[in-house]
């Protein structure tokens, strides 16, 4: 499609404190999902040559940057969640305009950046290190976290504001600088977040966007030396791919990837709270989150029951363009997206899953220009068919029938993921078994597998992650490294293990 910047807004790069064009003079259009025929606007396709100047504007601003004291670093960044709060619906708007989820879900996507932006400022105060007794006498031992440099921020449609927060700020605390590629199907929300972090005062360099392509713009900070961290959030073969391409220059790499998520529903569940929670697990945000609930693992004795109750309430769900207050779910990001749903949905027929609800995209009536598909269920599906194992990132749940917890446990791990899991039962015992038995990163009692809260370490286990969180104090370990720090004042030699002070 012809780019035509007649009547779309132009925007720009974030680079050195300024907004300005890429080095090409190519541009990439940004449509909204609900109707392509709704040009947002249009955006710089920028080369390597715009990475590298964003690069070093970022490291000449890490020289000042990292000398601001935390607790002044923070002060911007309270400054930041307010201005965020004080734009939300705004914010949200956008967001729903260019991404498609309905307003409650972005107003939350909004919300959650309000909540790690406060969260992590007030870590300026709180970036404790540790004070330890010596072995030796007159001398003084102690921890402190130091920043690492320049940091790249790569981050997924999904949630363009919440995830974008959940490394930039932690990022920022703990003195770093950055620079950001967001998504190239949401990057007005990551324009309108950095927008708010200039309007709060963070100086210019410190944080650097560049919108673009992975090939052109991802790539281009991965093999930059001047690069120390990247933080990535993005499916698991590209996550692979950033890992094995950062590795040679020895950069800490923070990857957040794919799930394959399960509800685990016991014959005591109370039905209707596991039904409503598998409605919002599978569907909200039409099933694109990583911590989607795509597998529902249901115990033989309520099995038909929940099928049938599921399969109703998934059918009346209202599905439309997400600024309509009575749309409960909305289209899918992209063609793209929609062409991956439709093939898991063929690929679940054909491996003899029976579809109880939905299976089509819709196209017909007020369908016709966005990316729709129904809410799909797929009933009586083994463990080991693609359509339990391999992540679809779309409005598609399958129902698998258990006899015993134990077999529960054993079907929610056997998949490549470790993100999210779930457990519906009035058993504490059960409750706490599965708690320990199911090898994730998070797990819930009685709730779906969605709803982290930004104060509690988030990431999983497998091809899910490499071993690092966001969120919560954890994310702090992510943008810095421990210095141990020792003073003697003895005024003479002492070697440590070796000399022995008098008792």
């Amino acid at each position: 499609m012809a780019i035509t910047t007649a009547k779309a807004t132009t925007y720009h790069n974030f680079i050195d404190g300024a907004w300005v064009p890429s080095v090409s003079g190519d541009l990439f259009e940004n449509r909204n999902p609900a109707d392509s025929g709704d040009l947002i606007g249009v955006f710089q396709k920028s080369t390597r040559r715009d990475v590298e100047r964003a690069i070093e504007a970022a490291r000449r601003a890490y020289e000042h940057w990292r000398l601001v004291p935390a607790p002044r670093r923070a002060e911007r960044l309270f400054r930041a969640a307010q201005l965020i709060a004080e734009r939300k619906e705004a914010l949200a708007r956008d967001m729903t305009r260019e991404m498609g989820k309905i307003l409650d879900e972005t107003r939350g996507d909004v919300q959650e950046a309000i909540d790690m932006t406060y969260f992590m400022a007030g870590e300026g105060r709180r970036q404790y290190g540790q004070t330890v007794p010596s072995e030796l006498r007159d001398k003084f031992a102690m921890s402190v976290r130091q920043p690492l440099g320049v940091c790249a921020v790569i981050t997924p449609w999904n949630f363009p504001m919440a995830i974008p927060s959940w490394k930039i700020i932690p990022a920022l605390v703990c003195g770093n600088t950055v620079v950001f590629k967001p998504a190239t199907l949401t990057p007005l929300s990551a324009l309108n977040f950095v927008k708010i972090l200039e309007d709060a005062g963070i100086p210019p360099g410190v944080v650097n966007l560049v919108t673009g392509g992975g090939e052109e713009v991802g790539n281009a900070l991965l093999v930059d030396d001047d690069v120390r961290v990247v933080s990535f959030t993005g499916s698991t073969g590209v996550g692979r791919t950033v890992s094995e391409t950062a590795a040679p220059s020895f950069k800490k790499v923070h990857l957040e990837m794919g799930g394959k998520n399960v509800i685990i529903i016991m014959d005591d569940a109370k039905l209707d709270l596991a039904v409503e929670g598998c409605l919002w697990g599978g569907f909200g945000t039409s099933g694109q989150r990583c911590t989607a609930a795509s597998r529902v693992v249901v115990h033989d004795a309520v099995y038909d029951t929940f099928v049938e109750q599921f399969s109703a309430r998934a059918r009346s769900l209202r599905v439309g363009d997400g600024v309509d207050p009575s749309t409960q779910m909305g289209p899918v990001v992209s063609r793209s997206q929609l062409d991956t749903v439709m093939k898991y949905v063929d690929i679940g027929q054909k491996e003899g899953a029976r579809l109880v609800c939905g299976g089509h995209a819709l196209t017909s009536g007020g369908y016709g220009k966005g990316f729709f598909h129904e809410p799909t269920i797929f009933a009586d599906v083994a463990p080991t068919m693609r359509i339990a194992q391999e992540e679809i990132f779309g409005p598609v749940v399958s129902i698998i029938r258990c006899r015993s917890l134990d077999e529960a446990v054993t079907i929610g791990n056997t998949v490549q993921y470790g993100l999210s899991a779930s457990i519906y039962t009035q058993d504490i015992n059960r409750a706490f078994s599965a708690m320990r038995d199911l090898y994730t990163g998070i797990f819930y009692v009685n709730a779906p597998t969605i709803g982290a809260e930004v104060h509690l370490p988030f990431g999983g286990t497998k091809a899910t992650g490499n071993g690092h969180r966001e969120a919560g104090t954890a994310a702090l370990d992510v943008f810095s490294e421990w210095k141990s720090v020792y003073v003697d004042f003895s005024g003479r030699l002492q070697r440590a293990q070796i000399d022995t002070a008098d008792l």
